[in-house]
Formats: structure tokens, sequence, C-alpha cells
């Protein structure tokens, strides 16, 4: 097994290059708006998971992640390539590209918190107009000392002696 830091490392540079190849040096257009998030290397080196996105021409516009995953399966030979000179490792890892999932999970939690705070924001507005179910004070009233009862109540050694 190789050290977890020069897996990181060697990660980190597959990304780049990845990236940089993607940008500059691949022209399909399917692979306009791919843009590279994350790369994990396995313990031994053999096999580079990369992670990327697909962005849409425009705001309202949806992705074509299918499009962009058949161009990056295309590319795949040429992008190995360009990490075996890129990296001078002995082995050139494999590169196998996965859809990252972070952006629509961040965008479903954000829906989740939005619809949590609607619904904070229901319940503090029924609550404004609200009056107590029972009691409005339901704590008992604390009872009168006696000076009986303030004798007892003190600490047995600050008692003097008569």
């Amino acid at each position: 097994m190789v050290d977890p830091a020069r897996a990181r490392k060697l990660a980190k540079r597959i990304g780049t290059i990845v990236a940089t190849a993607i940008d500059h040096e691949i022209k399909d257009p399917r692979l306009a708006f791919v843009t590279i998030t994350d790369t994990k290397v396995t313990a031994d080196l053999h096999d580079a998971t990369v992670y990327y996105t697909v962005m849409g021409a425009d705001l309202e516009s949806e992705p074509d992640v299918a499009s962009a995953a058949a161009g990056l399966e295309k590319a795949k030979g040429v992008l190995r390539s360009k990490v075996g000179a890129g990296t001078g490792v002995r082995f050139t890892p494999t590169l196998t590209f996965v859809a990252d999932t972070v952006p629509d999970t961040a965008r479903h939690m954000e829906e989740l918190l939005a619809r949590a705070r609607a619904a904070d924001d229901e319940v503090a507005r029924v609550a404004a107009g609200a009056s107590p179910a029972g009691d409005p004070d339901p704590y008992k009233e604390p009872r009168a000392e006696d000076a009986d009862d303030a004798e007892v109540d003190e600490p047995s050694g600050s008692r003097q002696a008569d």
C-alpha cells in the first residue's frame, strides 16, 4: 500500500491534468460545460475516480449529463495518456468518470431548509395569538416561610450552642 498523502497528491494532480485537458486540448463540444469537482485514487494507485458536474448553457437550461458522460467516455483514452505523461508514475491509473451529486444534494437540502423555515414561521404566527390552555401561571406558588422553617433550613454547622 502507498502512503495516503501520496495518493491524495496524485489524485489532486490527476484532477488538475484532466480539467486542463478538457478545457484546452479536447475539442468536444459535449464537454464545454463539464467541471471536474473531485478525484479519488485507490490505495494501490491503479484506479482513479474523477467526479464531475455539468452546467447548463444558461441558468434556465437543464444540463445535458448523458451527452457529457458520452463525451468523457470517448475522451478517456486521450485523458489517460495526458495523465500518464503529466504524473510520471510507473503505472498510469485507469480513469472512471462519475457524475457528482453534491450540487443536487445541496439544492435538495436548501429546499428542505426553506420548507422548515416556512413551517417555523407558520408556528410562530399561530403561537402569537394563542393563550395558555390552563392557568396563566401553572407553577405552584412558593409557600411563605415561618420562623420555625428558617431554623430548620439552616446548615447544622452554623448554629451556635445555647
